[in-house]
């Protein structure tokens, strides 16, 4: 089963300390080639800074544009990892080796199945992807 774990972080919008993103790197390229290794590791990307967001929301068949993030949080998506395990706790594994700026005080790992099959060679086609949210 496909696996996606979105990455949350607590870190500020000027960003880390250089020696903290040093670290925060140098452990995700540490889970990414583990990962890689061990045939799980379908993708994996960070997310440019929330100041980059764009949010669309569709009212009256009008689309609202608006710039950032709609939800104050303190905590926002820093980038994801598709993964291919046998089950949840192989996933809730990966997980756990994950890096993030929240040690201690937010952030987290949140683990989502993929709604496709893992026996497809390919995802399926965005408008089926597009049905399968509406219903």
């Amino acid at each position: 089963m496909r696996y996606m774990l979105l990455v949350y972080s607590t870190a500020g919008p000027d960003g880390l300390a250089p020696e903290e993103a040093a670290r925060i790197s140098a452990g995700h390229s540490q889970v990414m080639a583990e990962a890689t290794r061990k045939g799980v590791l379908v993708g994996a990307e960070p997310l440019a800074p929330t100041s980059t967001a764009t949010t669309v929301r569709v009212q009256n068949g009008k689309a609202l544009v608006t710039d950032g993030p709609f939800a104050e949080t303190k905590e926002h998506l820093a980038g994801y990892y598709i993964i291919e395990c046998a089950n949840l706790d192989e996933a809730i594994d990966w997980a756990a080796k994950i890096p993030t700026t929240c040690y201690g005080g937010g952030g987290c790992i949140e683990i989502r199945p993929m709604r496709f099959q893992a026996s497809r060679a390919e995802p399926p086609a965005v408008a089926e992807n597009a049905a399968s949210l509406n219903g």
